[in-house]
């Protein structure tokens, strides 16, 4: 492994212009291509092929072509998952969706980070931080979620919100930036749904 993918990996500042991660993405390209002009008349293909894109694909997952991704092998998708049509997962650092997640149209996972130092982005530095979202989490069409954000588990996230903080689990929030606006009271089997 060349040091600017060990640099990547940890989460430090790397150059993206590596033979070594030019490969990752390249491969990353040729796998998302795959997926994205896969049959929907041969799930099984489609499936097999989207396993060996992505890190880890939870039992019953299911993922809408077209999806758009860095690498691949750093996204793990929860079992009954569900991703809906274009999603877009730059996923330079680890991007974790848990089980039953719903994600809607558009969504954007976006790890990367840039230096605010213009010499340092000149220079072509950059980095990212991990994104990681709980289980059974609903994010809207077209939700942005932000590098180094985590969404507790059962929260709700409006359409077009732009997710620039974590958010806590049992919430509701919307706008831009995203801000709570409600608690999701508990269910149980005894109350009204």
């Amino acid at each position: 492994m060349t040091g600017q993918k060990q640099r990547m990996l940890a989460g430090e500042l790397y150059i993206a212009d590596d033979p070594e991660l030019a490969a990752d993405a390249s491969r990353a390209a040729e796998l998302s291509e795959q997926f994205n002009s896969s049959s929907v008349t041969d799930p099984a293909a489609r499936r097999a092929i989207l396993a060996t894109l992505v890190g880890s694909l939870g039992e019953g997952a299911e993922v809408r072509a077209p999806l758009h991704v860095d690498y691949g092998y750093q996204i793990t998708i929860g079992p009954r998952t569900f991703v809906n049509f274009g999603a877009v997962m730059l996923d330079v650092a680890r991007i974790s969706i848990g089980a039953d997640v719903q994600i809607g149209p558009n969504v954007q996972l976006l790890t990367p980070t840039h230096p605010l130092d213009a010499e340092l982005r000149r220079a072509k530095w950059e980095a990212a931080e991990p994104i990681t979202i709980g289980d059974n989490v609903w994010l809207g069409g077209g939700v942005i979620v932000c590098p180094g954000v985590t969404i507790g588990e059962n929260t709700v996230v409006g359409a077009g919100a732009v997710v620039t903080r974590d958010l806590p689990r049992n919430v509701v929030a919307a706008g831009v930036p995203a801000r709570v606006v409600r608690q999701i009271p508990s269910s149980s089997p005894d109350s009204d749904l």
